[in-house]
């Protein structure tokens, strides 16, 4: 089954839209002034000194939050031991050297440093987290 979602162009939007102000525009004209009159509201002491001022648009959100440069910034002050795990499932264990827009580099003790690509982290999270729950899961076992 094919399923399109049907948008209408602008347009038949800008026509609708025309047609709607035509028909209200020969409304108006059909009632006489007298009853016109009668009809709108009067303006209240307050609607009436103040105009109506245009409401200031909505702000768009920042694109960046930058509460991933604060985590990064926080674990290499700390020197807190990391796990990054990558897209391929491999996980790194070390320390946060130092960050990019992106790269990272993960110093560690029995090997290599390494230049991580972002794109090719999937997530990473802190060494004593896997060592507790390692812990939990013996304790399970047992």
């Amino acid at each position: 089954m094919n399923r399109k979602l049907i948008r209408p162009s602008l347009a038949e939007i800008k026509e609708r839209e025309a047609m709607q102000q035509r028909e209200r525009a020969a409304q108006r004209n059909t009632i006489p002034p007298q009853q016109r009159a009668v009809q709108q509201p009067q303006p209240t002491p307050a609607t009436a000194v103040a105009p109506a001022m245009p409401q200031p648009r909505k702000r768009i959100p920042p694109v960046e939050t930058f509460a991933e440069v604060f985590y990064y910034k926080k674990q290499m002050d700390a020197h807190t031991p990391m796990v990054i795990v990558l897209q391929d499932g491999e996980e790194i264990e070390g320390t946060i050297e130092w960050y990019d827009r992106g790269a990272i580099k993960v110093n560690r003790k029995s090997a290599p440093n390494l230049l991580l690509l972002k794109h090719n982290i999937k997530y990473m999270y802190k060494a004593e987290e896997r060592a507790t729950a390692d812990d939990k899961e013996a304790e399970q076992e047992e």
